[in-house]
């Protein structure tokens, strides 16, 4: 069983592209060897991943090729990710002041850096 296969299977990521890029990018290790889209996936194996802004540490239960429900999905994995860090009520919001016109080349780019989208 590949691993971008079974990363899109259980639903650790939305499409097989994205979980082969991932694994092309140096974020999905298999037994703390980095893996490329083709490496092979056993009962037992510890997956470590960086994925959607998390990392995300399972260990593989069960191989499964087609795409199933998120209530199978969870059965095929035991989860040993860390927590993700709460949301404070006190993170920057990204809203501009009504009447301020529109935002200039320097706060449009700051304001897409809050957001975290790239530039």
């Amino acid at each position: 069983m590949r691993i971008d296969q079974w990363l899109h299977a259980v639903r650790l990521t939305k499409t097989r592209a994205e979980a082969a890029a991932a694994c092309r990018g140096g974020h999905v290790d298999v037994n703390g060897k980095a893996a490329k889209p083709a490496t092979a996936v056993q009962v037992g194996d510890r997956i470590e991943a960086f994925l959607h802004r998390r990392r995300r540490i399972v260990v593989v239960e069960r191989t499964i090729t087609k795409r199933v429900g998120a209530t199978l999905a969870a059965e095929c994995y035991a989860d040993h990710s860390p927590a993700p860090p709460e949301r404070s009520v006190d993170d920057a919001v990204a809203v501009r002041d009504p009447g301020s016109g529109r935002p200039t080349k320097r706060e449009r780019r700051q304001l897409d850096r809050l957001r975290g989208r790239r530039r």
